[in-house]
């Protein structure tokens, strides 16, 4: 059993429309205290190749929330153009003629108990996401 009075997070993306972690995914952190707290700007950090972010802010003692926001936009952008230049075509890409991706952010919030770690993977293609408590 952890003595620690905080808990900690970490997190990583797999792109699942290519079976491949996403690298370069800004990721930012908030936490509140208590569900009508406001939320507290902690810092983020972006995915590595591995699509992990190993180095997200610590989360201060009295946490209760805690949010992690996504920005996936600009990541698919950048995938739909590599995709181009490489003349390659995407089918999910091309079935309207609307935005390469559906979701530009993802936002998770979830409950943590101190002492506890909290590893939270993000599952993700341009017009869905899921996400689960890893370990």
């Amino acid at each position: 059993m952890s003595t620690s009075t905080t808990a900690s997070v970490s997190t990583h993306i797999l792109d699942t429309s290519v079976g491949r972690p996403a690298a370069g995914v800004a990721v930012r952190l908030a936490a509140r205290r208590g569900e009508d707290a406001g939320w507290q700007a902690l810092g983020g950090s972006a995915t590595d190749a591995d699509g992990r972010c190993k180095d997200l802010p610590d989360l201060p003692e009295g946490t209760t929330h805690v949010r992690l926001d996504f920005a996936v936009e600009s990541y698919f952008e950048e995938q739909t153009a590599k995709k181009q230049a490489d003349a390659q075509q995407d089918a999910p890409a091309n079935r309207d003629s609307g935005p390469a991706v559906f979701f530009p952010e993802v936002a998770i919030t979830f409950a943590v108990v101190p002492g506890e770690h909290y590893h939270v993977p993000l599952l993700l293609n341009p017009f869905g996401y899921s996400v689960y408590r890893g370990s």
